[in-house]
């Protein structure tokens, strides 16, 4: 066995997709793309998996060497990967985040429409979960705040918008002055 791949490692998460209650993808990010480096590879990946799990009661798969954790909710099905010797519970943390957050930020109506219309504040979620395959956040009531999401048309309130235009101009005045 490889010492290598048993050493730790803050790298938790290989990728994490909803995909539709047709195994369509809706999100998807691959974190290892020495894994599955071509969209036809990971599309494939995710057929596997999406016909591995839809009908299954479970929360846990193994599949082509890798820990996958899973929910259901309506007509989504949410997906965290992780290598065969991730901790199960690490990614379930991942999981439950994501879904809690979504839930909260879409008023408890997780399904296919309502993510849809929502996905720039779905993507902003992702990303404060997960960084390049590093977990950083697990409480979903934290990421919410983060994200700042009033569940509206627009992730950022105006104001916030406005405040990052502002400091952003006065650093590229100072920048030019010195």
């Amino acid at each position: 066995m490889d010492c290598a791949a048993l050493e730790p490692s803050l790298y938790t998460v290989k990728a994490i997709f909803i995909l539709d209650n047709d195994g369509n993808r809706l999100l998807s990010k691959y974190y290892d793309l020495v894994l599955y480096p071509s969209m036809k590879e990971q599309k494939n990946f995710e057929k596997n998996v999406f016909n591995k799990t839809h009908k299954a009661d479970n929360e846990i798969a193994f599949l082509e060497g890798m820990t996958i954790v899973y929910k259901s909710s309506i007509d989504l099905f949410f997906y965290v990967v992780g290598s065969a010797q991730e901790n199960e519970l690490m990614l379930m943390a991942v999981l439950n985040c994501l879904f809690d957050s979504l839930s909260q930020m879409l008023r408890k109506n997780v399904e296919k429409r309502t993510l849809l219309d929502n996905m720039d504040g779905v993507f902003l979620v992702v990303d404060e979960i997960i960084d390049g395959g590093v977990i950083l956040e697990s409480d979903p009531q934290q990421v919410i705040e983060k994200v700042n999401y009033r569940g509206d048309d627009s992730p950022l309130s105006e104001q916030s918008v406005a405040q990052v235009l502002q400091s952003a101009k006065e650093q590229i005045k100072w920048s030019i002055l010195k």
